[in-house]
């Protein structure tokens, strides 16, 4: 471990170097991943209908030492359209370990968060970084996602009832589909788009469910179904649904929600709450 003398904190930003300096930390920490490449991450900071990112990192001099990141977002929060942030990358140089860089950073983004008006932050959490962001940064625990096998699809919502959800807006769902890291399929079934991506699994695809006709059908047919979140607006015990064994989950995938702003609530109630891979970016 190394204490810089001249360690400077600041806003994260999306010009070319500073994307480089991201990509080449995040590699570093996490291995080489094509969602980690300059060309993904301007994607994700620069090019979002919501905005840039808000964030912040520790340069030691021209070395990047620490990075933390949320991207802004746009939920349905009962009948209200709420600003909010997605919780989304953050990573420390092994060298500058144990010193609580992350920690201040992601301080520092809520304090300025909370200033330009956010609502809210949400996120989803590992088993490792839970517990941090409950006990030091103050997030509620909203609940465990279910990971799981459907047998059958949906073709339309049981209920449009629900507390929280992100609103997906053609223009948004255009962005997010033309991350360069993935290839997604589209199709309409009668009252229900699915859209889907690749995953870990041999021949199995990640769902994820919008209202119908918000984008056009395209892509590879969705093959095995694999869900990623919470759907209160789907029957999952109808639809077959079988919850994958522990052994295929890399790390339990705890929804964490901390609010910033009115009108966004106190908590979020889990039963209440839908959230699928679209919304937080696994795939």
């Amino acid at each position: 471990m190394t204490t810089p003398a001249n360690l400077q904190i600041r806003p994260t930003g999306a010009a070319a170097h500073e994307l480089a300096a991201y990509s080449d930390l995040l590699q570093k920490v996490f291995g080489a991943a094509e969602k980690f490449s300059p060309q993904a991450l301007a994607w994700r900071y620069r090019d979002n209908p919501d905005g840039t990112v808000l964030g912040f990192d520790a340069w030691d001099g021209e070395r990047l030492c620490a990075h933390y990141v949320t991207c802004p977002t746009t939920a349905r929060i009962g009948a209200e359209s709420v600003r909010g942030l997605l919780s989304l990358n953050t990573a420390t140089d092994p060298v500058y370990a144990g010193q609580g860089l992350f920690t201040r950073l992601a301080q520092a983004t809520y304090t300025a968060a909370a200033r330009e008006g956010f609502g809210f932050v949400m996120g989803v959490a590992n088993a490792n970084s839970t517990p941090g962001f409950l006990r030091k940064l103050g997030f509620q625990l909203v609940a465990p996602l279910e990971a799981g096998l459907l047998l059958r699809r949906p073709s339309r919502f049981e209920t449009g009832d629900t507390g929280f959800r992100i609103d997906w807006t053609p223009r948004r769902l255009a962005w997010r589909l033309a991350n360069p890291a993935a290839t997604y399929g589209v199709r309409d079934r009668a009252g229900l788009t699915v859209i889907s991506a690749p995953t870990h699994l041999p021949m199995v695809r990640c769902a994820g469910f919008v209202s119908e006709g918000l984008v056009e059908a395209r892509g590879p047919a969705l093959g095995a179904s694999l869900f990623i979140g919470l759907e209160p607006r789907l029957d999952l015990k109808a639809l077959g649904f079988l919850r994958l064994p522990e052994r295929f989950r890399p790390s339990p995938l705890n929804l964490i929600y901390r609010p910033l702003n009115a009108p966004a609530p106190a908590s979020l109630d889990a039963a209440r709450t839908a959230i699928g891979f679209l919304d937080f970016d696994p795939y």
